[in-house]
């Protein structure tokens, strides 16, 4: 039904053209486009068809004038909605304006309510003039400033020192591992050395270098008894025990001094000391031929050990 009014709204002209479009074939179009279009041809055909076969118009004189006044109604309402639009349109405009201008307005006020609240407060803090905030707040800026300058340099002469003492400990070690390095490098030269002479120079250059070193003074010791010098490392072991009291090596290198000078008691005394502090001494002892001579006493053999019959050993080489 649709179609057949869109064909009797056409003039003939159009018809005959939609029928001419319709018969043309597209060389592009596939199979289904084509069953689609003869369908519709077939429809175009049957409407055609009915239209020569009408006997009376359509539609009458009575629904033109129907038409006409529904449209002239539409375009009634569609003026006074239009009108209502606008009215409102500009109401909200209005609505918008007034809202503003209220706000402009209260703002200025508020802000002239600041401005008198703010000098009366300036009046009863005795300040008369915004020249006396500006030099005030200048000033309590000057010397929040100024506190905190002076902090900042109390800690930067801080960290200063603290700078400074690293650096001497850095220099202080730097140079004690020099030290350490020369006198290790020279107790390896003492131990290669043959003669007792040697061995107190080498000894003599580290007691230079590090004067309260008890260790070469004990060492020293041994190579002068080599030279059979007891009393002179007596001096030297007395002066490795005021450095160090818990030396074991001076009082053994003692004992053996006093041994050679054969005061039997001091010997067995110092002997017992060094004992003391390292049991290791009684194995070294019983080569040392400087105790050679203390086998037939009674305090040695107990402090050895052994039985006090025991033979003296034979001299080492």
């Amino acid at each position: 039904m649709a179609s057949l009014l869109l064909l009797l709204a056409l003039p003939g002209a159009a018809q005959d053209q939609v029928k001419d479009q319709t018969d043309v074939p597209s060389p592009e179009i596939t199979s289904e486009e084509k069953a689609l279009n003869a369908q519709k041809q077939r429809e175009l055909d049957k409407v055609a068809e009915a239209v020569e076969n009408l006997d009376k118009p359509l539609y009458s004189a009575f629904i033109e004038r129907y038409v006409l006044d529904e449209l002239k109604q539409l375009r009634i309402d569609m003026a006074a909605q239009k009108v209502s639009l606008t009215e409102n349109i500009v109401d909200r405009q209005l609505s918008a304006a007034d809202k503003a201008i209220t706000y402009a307005t209260d703002t200025i006020t508020y802000f002239f309510y600041l401005i008198a609240g703010f000098s009366s407060l300036l009046v009863i803090m005795g300040w008369t003039s915004i020249r006396d905030v500006k030099e005030k707040v200048h000033t309590l800026a000057n010397q929040e400033i100024s506190k905190l300058v002076e902090q900042y340099e109390a800690r930067l002469r801080s960290i200063e020192e603290q700078l400074s003492e690293k650096t001497q400990h850095i220099e202080n070690n730097r140079d004690e591992i020099e030290l350490t390095r020369e006198i290790h490098s020279l107790w390896l030269r003492a131990g290669r050395e043959q003669t007792p002479t040697g061995k107190i120079a080498v000894y003599d250059q580290i007691l230079n270098l590090r004067q309260d070193d008890g260790e070469a003074l004990t060492y020293k010791a041994d190579a002068v008894l080599e030279l059979d010098e007891p009393q002179w490392a007596i001096n030297l072991c007395l002066q490795a025990l005021q450095i160090d009291s818990e030396n074991g090596n001076a009082y053994y290198q003692l004992a053996c001094a006093y041994a050679y000078l054969e005061q039997w008691e001091e010997a067995i005394n110092y002997l017992k000391e060094a004992l003391a502090i390292s049991p290791a001494y009684r194995d070294e002892a019983l080569e040392d031929r400087a105790f050679n001579a203390l086998y037939e006493r009674r305090e040695f053999a107990q402090l050895m050990g052994i039985q006090p019959e025991k033979p003296k050993p034979k001299d080492a080489d």
